[in-house]
């Protein structure tokens, strides 16, 4: 195994710089000889790109690297959720169908359990207002707006996700490991984090972060140590869903690393938000298992309009204080005439250059930004890679195709990385995103190899990349890595990721 992964690297070795770009000149296919499995498997692509069901079947099959931008709420299928409703004893609304808690008893309501079999009727509309599936703008029942649909459910099915981050967290590895993404870096509150920002709104708020932070930091502790135990029994209950305690396969769903964003939801009162997100860094010095903060929530919501600019300012303050904290920010998710060119104009400048945002989740309204060359520069500069998610970018949004701005950040250098976003409640897969790049986007193998390569370069995951470690010489001149290259995987879970991806697509290429 470890012969063909470095027999694939010898065929790149020319071009491991270029992993670090946004991936332009991997657009090439003539980059490598014609002889070398590369080469061959992107003729492969290029002879199947225009039958689309030949080409869902060759993306399927591809290596894909990490998911960075992945909410785990959003990440399960309506029916998982109207199965643990089942298990959990919830009910489901007839009318609007929606999952809630209390008795099933009257004549708008009915057991969630078994619904399916006693009203396949129902058991469908409810999957449809709990997903994007069949959305139709004006028909009987649906919102107005894709963007609409989208958000409203998660308040449909929030009843039944809250109490189950372990079973979310085994499907997200199901789904991850059916698509052959290693590695998936979620967002993920434990309810403690809720608890520790509802706390903070009965405190007066003068806006004076030092003294904010001051009258919290007494109470962290306790907050982290029941963050911490939620995610405990969780990872063990997906553990056991998934039969992992026991011998596992080299491949599938107990193979898939998770690590977690914490994040701040940018809907709620300035006390509220300040003190999730001073939790959510300290959370993240304290568990290795969180590798990161970022804010959510609809970013057209007036409460995050109006205080945008003063959740980047916090960002800033805490980025102080915990250095080594990484950030990922929702910005730009919006679109022409969602609000006011105003808005359109600031957001993701403020969230690279003020809050020091290392990653940008969405980034769609890059060309209505008043300096966007000098923002695109600025991250092409700084190496502050963009979460693509093209599915959602449509669904949501309404923009696709050409009006994307995937190309733009691509001519100008910027990493870029494919992404799910909410892959249940789209009805998606990363598959669908890399098929939407390639046909939608006109995106080449190489590019798509190059993206999923840069999706564990710029993942949170700690340690020495593989692509600035004795690695890549060891690629270079033998069949087997020397001390020096086995010490760094040994000790650097990022190198380590990137070491299954090569080999991966070692494989895959030799197929």
């Amino acid at each position: 195994m470890a012969k063909r992964v470095l027999s694939a690297w010898l065929t790149i070795a020319g071009s491991v710089a270029l992993i670090l770009t946004g991936g332009v000149a991997f657009a090439d296919s003539k980059a490598a000889p014609a002889s070398t499995p590369e080469a061959r498997t992107a003729a492969r692509f290029d002879a199947v790109v225009h039958d689309r069901a030949s080409l869902r079947l060759f993306l399927r099959a591809m290596p894909k690297g990490g998911d960075l931008h992945h909410h785990l709420w959003g990440a399960p299928y309506a029916e998982d959720f109207l199965a643990w409703a089942g298990e959990d004893g919830l009910c489901v609304t007839i009318a609007q169908p929606a999952i809630v808690a209390g008795s099933c008893e009257g004549p708008d309501r009915t057991p969630a359990k078994g619904l399916a079999d006693r009203d396949a009727a129902l058991y469908g509309r409810a999957i449809d207002a709990l997903s994007m599936r069949n959305y139709t703008p004006g028909a009987p029942g649906a919102e107005a707006s894709g963007h609409d649909q989208f958000f409203s459910t998660f308040g449909r099915f929030g009843v039944a996700a809250g109490p189950n981050m372990g079973p979310m967290l085994a499907v997200a590895r199901q789904y991850a490991a059916l698509d052959r993404v290693s590695y998936v870096e979620t967002m993920n509150n434990p309810e403690a984090l809720n608890v520790f920002g509802a706390a903070a709104l009965a405190r007066p708020w003068d806006g004076d972060l030092d003294r904010a932070l001051a009258a919290l930091e007494p109470e962290m502790p306790e907050a982290i140590a029941q963050a911490r135990a939620e995610v405990d029994a969780a990872e063990a209950l997906a553990a056991r869903r998934l039969g992992c305690s026991h011998a596992v396969a080299e491949e599938g769903p107990c193979q898939v690393l998770v690590r977690y964003q914490a994040y701040v939801l940018r809907t709620r009162p300035p006390a509220f938000v300040f003190a999730q997100m001073a939790l959510a860094f300290a959370l993240v010095e304290a568990d290795p298992r969180f590798v990161g903060v970022n804010i959510v929530s609809p970013e057209d919501h007036p409460t995050a309009l109006a205080d945008y600019s003063l959740h980047m300012r916090m960002f800033r303050f805490l980025a102080a204080r915990h250095p080594t904290v990484h950030r990922s920010l929702h910005a730009g998710e919006l679109a022409a005439g969602l609000t006011t060119p105003r808005d359109l104009s600031f957001h993701i400048r403020e969230a690279v250059e003020v809050a020091g945002a290392q990653r940008i989740g969405h980034g769609v309204d890059i060309a209505h930004e008043a300096d966007a060359d000098r923002v695109l520069a600025r991250m092409a500069r700084d190496r502050v890679a963009v979460e693509i998610n093209l599915t959602s970018n449509d669904g949501i949004l309404g923009v696709r195709g050409s009006d994307h701005p995937l190309a733009l950040y691509r001519k100008a250098g910027v990493p870029v990385v494919l992404s799910t976003d909410d892959e249940g409640v789209s009805r998606g897969d990363m598959t669908q995103e890399y098929f939407r790049a390639a046909t939608e986007q006109g995106l080449r193998y190489l590019d798509l190899k190059a993206m999923a390569r840069a999706s564990l370069e710029y993942a949170f995951l700690p340690g020495a990349s593989l692509w600035s470690s004795p690695c890549v010489e060891a690629g270079r001149a033998r069949a087997v890595a020397g001390p020096a290259c086995a010490k760094v995987l040994a000790e650097s879970p990022k190198a380590a990721a990137q070491w299954r991806l090569e080999r991966d697509f070692a494989a895959f290429e030799a197929r």
